[in-house]
């Protein structure tokens, strides 16, 4: 094969993919009009039903003008040999290969984010700001660009200089090496994400003596999981939505709630969403979901090892002097089409876990809040109840709020 027909095959995949997603999109935004099902009438009053409309016709315009603006500029990267500039400019550093990647990197991820960020402070600073959820401020979310920013080149740069060190060690089967390394992060990551990470973006505070805690400690205990930390996270610093979610294992193990939950809703419906919590470590989803992650990283690993040797990678982006990290890259996009079909599982499998865990919910607790804070957490969020099914299919890794409902009554 020829570099330029790789080259032609590399933009054909971008390309395709861009115009699935908005044929996607273009489905899910006809279905923005229709009638809700009737178990959802109580979910908006005629104001908020107009305003989610709002909301969700004006993302969906952005999202046409930001995805459009992105593929020409990287086509025009493709096109213009820009990966062949950035190599060269690394290159005229040092020629350790290493150095080279981290450099060549470091440029494309900072260019990416200075091209990106107008777009993001308009969603944020307009968009969000207009339909009344952003409480964060161009201080904090500067902030975080930095810290971000910083997180990624410190962890990222690591785990890509340790596994370009193996593959100039170890050869074909490099992939075993990384491999264990991206499982041990994963599992360190599982362990103590809470702890060592989102304490650099928000505050994290134990829950206090009162009615929640100890209606939550009433039913943890009734449905014998121990659970010592319960913690409140200050959500509401960047956004008025709501979330709580599950993390780490034994001793680590946490339920996180944000402050902006406690506020939307009464004492039974958090704890019914806890109580789905809970459902997803009884049902073993998270040892699941883990397992899977790390199965589905060691694939890809094992086909990286298979091409990464092939210098026609690189020379189908332009660049003459063969590399793991541009090869790193075309492999990446050639590899996006089988990546889309592990997605399409695991998001299939994760609808049938929250069905799951919304049983165990309702069996264990009660179905009636479960379904009240389904319907408060949708309409704070102005979230679109009527979804196109195919849509919903390729997208959503959680079921649709009329389908859960549905569920949960019969």
């Amino acid at each position: 094969m020829l570099p330029s027909t790789l080259f032609s095959i590399i933009v054909t995949v971008i390309i395709v993919n861009f115009l699935i997603e908005k044929f996607l999109d273009f489905l899910n935004a006809k279905h923005y009009d229709d009638a809700i099902p009737k178990v959802l009438s109580d979910v908006y009053n005629i104001e908020d039903y107009i305003k989610s409309q709002s909301y969700k016709k004006t993302n969906y315009h952005f999202g046409i003008l930001t995805s459009l603006f992105s593929i020409i500029l990287t086509l025009c990267f493709f096109f213009l040999d820009g990966f062949s500039f950035v190599d060269d400019f690394a290159r005229s550093y040092s020629e350790n290969p290493i150095l080279v990647a981290l450099i060549f990197f470091g440029i494309i991820m900072i260019g990416s984010d200075i091209i990106s960020t107008p777009f993001s402070m308009y969603k944020i600073f307009v968009i969000e700001e207009k339909f009344g959820f952003n409480k964060s401020s161009k201080k904090t979310f500067f902030l975080d660009k930095l810290k971000g920013l910083l997180m990624t080149a410190i962890i990222g740069g690591f785990i890509l200089s340790i596994i370009i060190w193996f593959y100039q060690f170890t050869g074909n089967i490099f992939w075993l090496f990384a491999w264990g390394l991206v499982t041990i992060f994963t599992l360190f990551m599982n362990m103590f994400y809470s702890k060592l990470i989102v304490p650099l973006f928000n505050k994290q505070t134990p829950l206090e003596n009162g009615e929640l805690k100890d209606a939550i400690t009433k039913y943890v205990n009734s449905v014998g999981f121990r659970l010592n930390n319960i913690f409140i996270i200050n959500g509401s610093k960047r956004s008025t939505k709501a979330n709580a979610y599950f993390s780490g294992f034994g001793s680590q193990k946490r339920i996180t709630l944000y402050d902006t939950l406690i506020n939307d809703l009464h004492t039974e419906e958090i704890v019914a969403v806890l109580a789905h919590e809970v459902g997803h470590y009884k049902k073993k989803h998270i040892i699941f979901n883990l397992i899977s992650s790390i199965l589905i990283t060691g694939l890809t690993l094992f086909i990286l090892s298979l091409f990464i040797h092939n210098p026609l990678l690189s020379e189908a982006l332009g660049v003459s002097t063969p590399s793991f990290h541009i090869g790193l890259i075309a492999f990446g996009i050639l590899y996006s089409p089988i990546s889309q079909f592990t997605g399409l599982f695991m998001n299939f499998i994760s609808r049938k876990f929250e069905f799951q865990a919304d049983n165990y919910a309702k069996k264990t607790y009660a179905g009636k809040p479960l379904i009240s804070s389904l319907k408060k957490l949708s309409k704070n969020s102005l979230s679109n109840l009527t979804p196109h099914p195919f849509y919903v299919f390729v997208n959503y890794s959680h079921p649709t709020l009329l389908d859960r409902i549905q569920k949960l009554k019969q």
